[in-house]
């Protein structure tokens, strides 16, 4: 059985850098928190809580200490609580998600209705949406966009782990009615490389296993994008989730991961699966 991993798996650059700014604050001081976890790993999280950095919430009762905001961001509210309360903030937010609010707030005040593609309960497209006025919208697709009221002047940004055929469809959407309308492209290219590379191999194998968070938005488009073309595909989050019989008459396994996926749970999975197929 021959086993073949997407060059893209694993880390991209925004969540390899907020990992890396957690990883330096431990130690640092005493009372150090994230707010919601740094990235969607609970494996990851779980190590910096053994190091101290510990997950909260909100910022309710906490009035000294280091706060570092996550990968995918966080509300503008939150963001002027923390420095109303003058915490030693630590902005670890992905620098394409940091454009795509900037975007949404110049899009704003520039008197634009602005149109969010992205998933409404994603806290990253919540974090976004929260740095524009009154009239932000957050849409899944082209055909939510029939939903919403006139707008003569449109603006509008993506989910940065949306794909770009999604984005497509609601631009040409919106060019259908009419007005103004203007298009920012903030979805990651490392997300797109990897769906890309992810649909090739899908393509190309028996079997594919997505790793990666069950929380993780990235991931689970991986899993939707390759389950498209492999119906033998399965998303887990680590090496102990594989059941050998899904390798059963499998001469090609094909393995991707998700951004927030970390480099030693994917040799894990790499591992598990040579040992399995050096057993039959």
């Amino acid at each position: 059985m021959k086993i073949i991993l997407a060059k893209q798996a694993g880390f991209c650059f925004g969540v390899k850098r907020a990992t890396q700014m957690a990883f330096e604050e431990a130690g640092k001081d005493q009372s150090t928190y994230t707010l919601g976890p740094i990235i969607h790993s609970p494996q990851v999280v779980g190590k910096l809580e053994e190091l101290g950095i510990r997950v909260l919430d909100s910022l309710d009762g906490l009035e000294h200490g280091t706060i570092i905001i996550r990968s995918h961001g966080v509300e503008l509210k939150e963001i002027n609580e923390a420095q109303q309360k003058n915490l030693h903030i630590v902005d670890a937010t992905c620098p394409f998600v940091k454009k795509a609010q900037e975007y949404v707030k110049s899009l704003s005040e520039a008197g634009y209705g602005v149109v969010v593609v992205g998933d409404v309960d994603h806290p990253e497209v919540q974090g976004i949406v929260s740095y524009g006025g009154e009239k932000v919208f957050v849409i899944s697709s082209g055909e939510d966009l029939k939903k919403l009221p006139k707008m003569d002047k449109i603006g509008v940004v993506a989910q940065t782990t949306q794909s770009f055929e999604n984005l497509k469809n609601v631009v040409c959407e919106c060019l259908l009615r009419g007005g103004e309308i203007r298009v920012y492209n903030t979805i990651c290219d490392a997300t797109a490389v990897r769906q890309e590379e992810a649909k090739d191999l899908a393509g190309q194998v028996d079997c594919m296993l997505v790793v990666g968070g069950f929380n993780s938005a990235n991931t689970r488009r991986l899993l939707e994008i390759c389950a498209e073309i492999q119906p033998h595909t399965y998303h887990i989050e680590t090496a102990a989730e594989i059941y050998p019989a899904w390798f059963e008459g499998a001469k090609q396994v094909g393995v991707t991961a998700g951004a927030s996926t970390p480099k030693w749970i994917i040799d894990e999975v790499m591992n598990k699966i040579e040992e399995l197929n050096k057993s039959d």
